[in-house]
């Protein structure tokens, strides 16, 4: 399970934030005030390992080598998540960013919002590449990214049942403007961030299935409603549903032209191209230009890195 909460004052200390709400639209700016040096990283630490503990048991297993393996054991080079891409880790990052803000931060409903577990387990791209790797130290290639949202949190009611999700797009940009985020909402093609929540995401996404069968595996008694209650949204005649709320988190450095306290996106307004009748939380998140280098500092000190 994910279990550690990050305490609130080492976000207040490195970003300040702009909120807004308007109907079920809500808009939240998040600008670094702070460092992102190795003491931010550290306080970050805890948080990305138990994001990423799951996946870990998981691929570990699967690639035969053990959970924390000593630095001289054969396939020591191919532990998860340091051993990834530079690519690679950049999306993750987005995502457990992504996780931590909705932990933290009043979103379009005021939902109390939990992440039981991250999804991380079901990047199939990644495994393929773990096991491989584990075999051959010399491997280099990228890798896909892992299909579906990026990650889910959910509402809970006074039963248990899950009252509410949020199914989460995270975006990672080294560089941010505005050409770089409308490409990212609306691609070339039209077929961006907007058409993929207005017109292509299904009520129900295959996440949470993934969701459901991991609370199974890992806390059934707890999540007993949550899992009974997923069940019944996904039958295929006679469900119901749960309602959904979209977030879309876009993240990286900051560019020339923008003001402080400025946001790309719309903010007053829910922006006219988002199309689905689900409550939409928009995030951006600006960095000072440093974001490279503090992902790398946390991916590296993950489990010590061993």
């Amino acid at each position: 399970m994910h279990t550690y909460k990050l305490p609130k004052d080492v976000l207040d200390n490195w970003l300040e934030g702009y909120p807004s709400t308007d109907d079920n639209y809500g808009h939240l700016l998040l600008e670094q005030v702070g460092a992102s040096d190795a003491a931010l990283a550290a306080a970050f630490r805890p948080y990305f390992e138990s994001a990423h503990l799951d996946a870990r048991k998981h691929f570990h297993e699967e690639i035969c080598i053990d959970l924390h393996p000593d630095a001289e054991a054969v396939g020591s080079h191919a532990t998860y998540p340091r051993c990834l891409p530079t690519t690679a880790r950049r999306g993750l990052f987005g995502e457990v960013m992504a996780g931590m803000l909705t932990e933290h931060y009043k979103y379009v409903g005021e939902h109390d919002w939990q992440i039981p577990v991250f999804l991380f387990r079901h990047h199939e791209d990644a495994k393929q590449y773990l096991f491989a790797l584990a075999r051959e130290p010399k491997l280099t290639r990228q890798m896909l990214g892992r299909h579906g949202s990026d990650f889910l949190a959910i509402a809970l009611d006074g039963e248990g049942k899950v009252e509410r999700y949020l199914a989460g797009e995270a975006k990672w940009r080294k560089k941010l403007g505005k050409a770089v985020v409308n490409n990212l909402l609306k691609d070339a093609d039209g077929k961006g961030i907007w058409y993929q929540l207005s017109e292509r995401d299904t009520n129900i996404p295959h996440g949470m299935r993934q969701l459901q069968k991991l609370l199974k595996e890992i806390d059934p008694q707890k999540f007993a409603a949550a899992i009974f209650s997923i069940d019944q949204a996904l039958l295929l005649s006679g469900a119901t549903p749960i309602a959904r709320t979209n977030l879309v988190f876009i993240c990286g450095n900051d560019f020339v032209s923008r003001t402080p306290a400025h946001s790309i996106i719309e903010w007053e307004k829910k922006p006219k191209d988002y199309q689905s009748t689900h409550d939409l939380q928009v995030v951006e998140m600006i960095l000072s230009g440093d974001g490279e280098n503090l992902i790398d500092l946390i991916y590296e000190s993950l489990w010590n890195g061993v």
